[in-house]
C-alpha cells in the first residue's frame, strides 16, 4: 500500500479563485479534506464532492492529529486545508510538530495571505517610496497567546511603516490607545473585514475616527486593523515613483538613458 503524505494548503482569504494551482489540484486529487469549517468558505469545496469533507471547526488538536493519521495509514490522500497562509497565525506547527513524532510525511502549500488580498482591494501598496519601506504584521496578546518579550504592543506601535493587526479587532481600543502615542490622530486605519468573503468590508478612518465605525457594524471577529500612511488617497497620489523604472536609474537588464 502506498503512503501519501498528508498536504497542508492555504486556502487563501476566502475568495475561492484566491487559491493557488497547487492547492486546488491538490484538493482534486484528495480523497480527504479536513478543514476549518468556521473560516474556510463551502465554495471552495463544492468542485470536490468526490472527497470525504471533515469540518474540523470543533475538533481539538489530537482529534485533528487522530483524523489525519487514520485516513493517512489507510492509504488516504489526505488534505489539510487552512485559511489564508499557513505560516502567519496558522496553528500548523503543532500539527506538523505531531506529525514528525510520528514519522509522518508531509508538505505545505502556500495561500494567500488576507493582507495581500486586503492590499489588493484597496488598490495600493502596503509600501511606497518615502512613505513606507516597512511593514509590521502582528496581534496582540490574548488569553490564548501572549506576545514574546520585546513584542509587546507598545514596542511595536513605536514602530514606523504600515502596521497590520491581526485577530485584535476585540481590542481596538487598546490598539488605538497605543497608537496614538507615537502617531498622529490622522494617521489613517483601515478595518479589513472577511477580506475575499462575499459581505467583504473595509471600513476607513484614522485612529482618532475608526472605533465608532467599527462599534457600528458590529465586527467583533475576522478583520484586521491595518494602519499607514499608505492608505492616504493623497499620499499614495504623490508618492515618489519607484526608480525601478526611472529611465535614469540603471541595472544589470537595462542602462541608464
Amino acid at each position: 500500500m502506498t503512503l501519501h503524505p498528508i498536504e497542508f494548503v492555504g486556502a487563501g482569504p476566502g475568495a475561492p479563485d484566491l487559491i493557488t494551482v497547487r492547492g486546488r489540484d491538490l484538493l482534486a486529487r484528495a480523497d480527504v479534506i479536513l478543514f476549518a469549517g468556521s473560516l474556510v468558505p463551502l465554495e471552495m469545496l463544492q468542485p470536490h464532492t468526490h472527497a470525504q469533507q471533515i469540518d474540523s471547526a470543533a475538533f481539538h488538536l489530537d482529534e485533528i492529529i487522530e483524523t489525519m493519521v487514520h485516513h493517512y495509514r489507510l492509504g488516504r490522500r489526505v488534505v489539510r486545508l487552512h485559511s489564508g497562509d499557513p505560516s502567519i497565525y496558522g496553528a500548523t506547527n503543532e500539527q506538523c510538530r505531531r506529525l514528525d513524532g510520528l514519522g509522518i510525511a508531509y508538505n505545505v502549500t502556500p495561500g494567500v495571505p488576507a493582507f495581500a488580498a486586503a492590499a489588493a482591494a484597496l488598490r495600493t501598496e502596503l509600501t511606497l517610496p518615502r512613505v513606507a519601506q516597512t511593514v509590521t504584521l502582528t496581534r496582540t496578546a490574548t488569553r490564548s497567546s501572549e506576545m514574546p518579550e520585546g513584542e509587546e504592543l507598545e514596542t511595536l506601535a513605536a514602530v514606523a511603516g504600515t502596521l497590520v493587526f491581526h485577530l485584535s479587532i476585540t481590542k481596538l481600543a487598546v490598539v488605538l490607545r497605543a497608537l496614538a502615542q507615537h502617531r498622529p490622530a490622522s494617521t489613517p486605519v483601515v478595518v479589513a473585514y472577511r477580506v475575499g468573503w462575499e459581505d467583504e468590508l473595509f471600513l476607513h478612518g484614522t485612529i482618532d475616527t475608526i472605533r465608532p465605525l467599527v462599534k457600528q457594524h458590529k465586527l467583533t471577529r475576522t478583520a484586521m486593523i491595518m494602519v499607514g500612511d499608505v492608505f492616504a488617497t493623497s499620499q499614495r497620489a504623490d508618492a515618489d515613483d519607484s526608480a525601478l523604472y526611472r529611465a535614469s536609474h540603471h541595472h544589470v537588464f537595462r542602462e541608464a538613458v
